[in-house]
């Protein structure tokens, strides 16, 4: 079971009359200090992405911690009660992390985290010292849970963006750091290993994300959307989500790629839409041996068009061979919308070949 890194301080609207409640998870309350104790030698032994010099624990704090800020959203919802005749609002505050990615005041951040607040009033950041500041969303990508806010670092001390690292070195047994809010203890700092990669979770849409890396390093509701670093102090991940039994951590966290993230920067910052490539199916199985995988085609989607049918086992898309459902998904992702690619397919003892249109995702997946 995963479970999306945030906290919630809770005010709703039930019956006419206001029940308000402050609290983040686990009942943490409050203004806190939190004091940090970390080794002094440098974190250890692997090479770090992009080749950076590795650093002690305490340094790479000094000089990241600055730029991870606090996320709070004031989330609106429409509730449905049987007793009333119009629908009622249900506010929320949800709570996490996130981090500068440039001097102009670009902050990244989980699309969940900020997912229902007004985009231009919703939505504080908190620097250190207790420095706030509204922030405006300027990008939204529901497909990767990542969002991109915008906020004036005027007079802000000390601050600085991050360094953004290269996720396509990582490798299992690396060194980890995470900074973020956990509970609302700000500017936390953890510390492990990555402990997997190529993970696959699921995005607040219903859709897959790929190539996800699994650590160990502790992470906790309010940590959702801040960096996982290497060892030299760079961005190799957006903390998004936890394997949870009940509210526990079990010590298994996923973390988004940030090569993911620096794909869809550019749109993001600038207000567009990330349009990924659709094919319209649902993997019922591997075949196993790298034979291609069983799929269904979804009603109305670009597959279906093309005459896909329930049951067919694909096994070459645009030339490659499909070796598993995560392969084929992460294969249409890397395509574009528009595009158009060969299907062979294999049906009833025939082999056949479907020239499909890619289309895009529609906003949430199909059910």
């Amino acid at each position: 079971m995963s479970a999306l890194l945030r906290s919630h301080v809770v005010s709703a609207v039930v019956g006419g009359l206001v029940v308000a409640g402050t609290f983040l998870a686990l009942g943490v309350t409050g203004h806190r200090t939190t004091q940090t104790i970390v080794e002094q030698a440098p974190i250890a032994g692997q090479p770090t992405s992009g080749g950076a010099a590795e650093l002690t624990a305490h340094a790479i704090y000094i000089r990241d911690a600055p730029g991870v800020v606090f996320v709070r959203a004031q989330l609106i919802r429409q509730v449905e009660d049987p007793f009333e005749m119009l629908p009622e609002q249900q506010q929320s505050t949800s709570t996490g992390s996130g981090f500068l990615v440039n001097s102009r005041g670009d902050i990244l951040t989980s699309y969940h985290v900020i997912e229902g607040a007004d985009r231009n009033t919703g939505v504080t950041v908190q620097f250190a010292d207790n420095v706030a500041r509204r922030a405006s969303v300027v990008g939204q990508d529901p497909n990767d849970d990542l969002a991109v806010l915008r906020v004036d670092t005027t007079n802000v001390p000390r601050v600085g963006p991050l360094q953004l690292g290269d996720s396509s070195t990582v490798r299992v047994g690396d060194p980890t750091l995470a900074i973020g809010n956990p509970f609302g203890y700000d500017r936390t700092l953890t510390s492990g290993i990555v402990s997997a990669l190529q993970r696959q979770i699921q995005a607040p849409n219903g859709f897959s994300i790929n190539n996800v890396i699994q650590t160990d390093a502790p992470i906790n509701p309010g940590n959702s959307g801040g960096p996982l670093l290497d060892a030299g102090g760079r961005v190799i991940g957006i903390n998004s989500q936890i394997a949870a039994n009940g509210n526990a951590n079990v010590g298994i966290a996923f973390a988004v790629p940030i090569n993911t993230a620096k794909s869809v920067l550019a749109p993001l910052e600038a207000g567009r839409a990330v349009r990924v490539a659709w094919l319209g199916i649902s993997v019922l199985q591997s075949v196993g041996a790298g034979r291609g995988v069983t799929v269904a085609p979804i009603s109305g989607g670009p597959a279906a068009n093309a005459g896909l049918k329930s049951g067919d086992v694909v096994e070459v898309i645009a030339g490659r061979k499909v070796k598993s459902g995560q392969q084929l998904e992460a294969m249409v992702g890397a395509s574009t919308p528009g595009q158009a690619v060969d299907l062979r397919v294999h049906r009833g003892g025939q082999a056949l070949t479907l020239h499909v249109v890619m289309g895009s995702r529609p906003a949430q997946a199909p059910r």
